[in-house]
């Protein structure tokens, strides 16, 4: 957990905002989808709030203004941030609102489906084959979900393999590409601009609108990537 103290402030008139410290490496991501849960059974409970927004290190409670007074509001979220950070401190694991699925993604590496590869590679000063070793090697947590419908931000990549973003980002990335940026991961949903570093390519679908949920991830999934010989 991150020495940093959490922030907790108003997001104009009608919503708090929490913001965690730390890194992915640092699980602010697994405190934010706590802190989600319990407003959530809070809010089952009858209490005038929203439903809360989870990301990688912040969490967004919107309330409605006329039915809970913005001061009730923040004590309500301040006091269910404290239960969890006392739990995490005395050792107790966040609560998982589902249980922890494991997706194992075929993906087809380098070529015309990784066409970012082998740069990135003598970027980091590895031959395509380590970076794809590395890559394959590691089991991802699904941080949040955001970008786009179904994009899943997947990490913490290793640090070998932590490269910037594109200068320039393509105005189009084909539906499951795998790409990296920074320390993370993500499988690309659907055809969108982007600027994340493309070293492969896999037939999976991660997004389905036919499907209920149509998302193949959710948050505190864990995600494998096999690479197709």
């Amino acid at each position: 957990m991150s020495d940093e103290p959490a922030r907790i402030e108003a997001f104009g008139d009608a919503a708090v905002l929490v913001t965690l410290g730390g890194t992915p490496d640092t699980g602010p991501h697994r405190r934010a989808r706590a802190l989600a849960g319990a407003v959530e059974a809070r809010r089952a409970g009858g209490v005038r709030v929203g439903r809360a927004v989870a990301a990688q290190t912040g969490v967004l409670v919107p309330f409605d203004p006329l039915e809970l007074d913005p001061r009730d509001a923040r004590a309500l979220v301040a006091d269910l941030l404290a239960a969890i950070e006392e739990g995490a401190e005395a050792g107790a694991e966040h609560p998982a609102a589902d249980p922890v699925r494991l997706h194992e993604i075929p993906v087809r590496y380098g070529g015309e489906d990784g066409p970012d590869l082998e740069a990135t590679a003598d970027l980091l000063g590895l031959t395509p084959r380590e970076l794809v070793e590395v890559h394959a090697g590691s089991t991802y947590e699904v941080l949040f979900l955001g970008f786009a419908p179904g994009f899943g931000y997947l990490g913490p990549l290793p640090e070998a393999l932590e490269a910037p973003r594109l200068e320039t980002p393509r105005p189009r990335v084909a539906a499951g590409s795998v790409a990296i940026a920074g320390r993370q991961t993500a499988v690309y949903p659907f055809a969108l601009p982007g600027g994340w570093r493309l070293i492969g390519r896999t037939d999976t679908q991660v997004w389905d609108v036919r499907l209920d949920p149509p998302a193949l991830f959710a948050p505190g999934d864990r995600v494998r990537f096999t690479p197709i010989e």
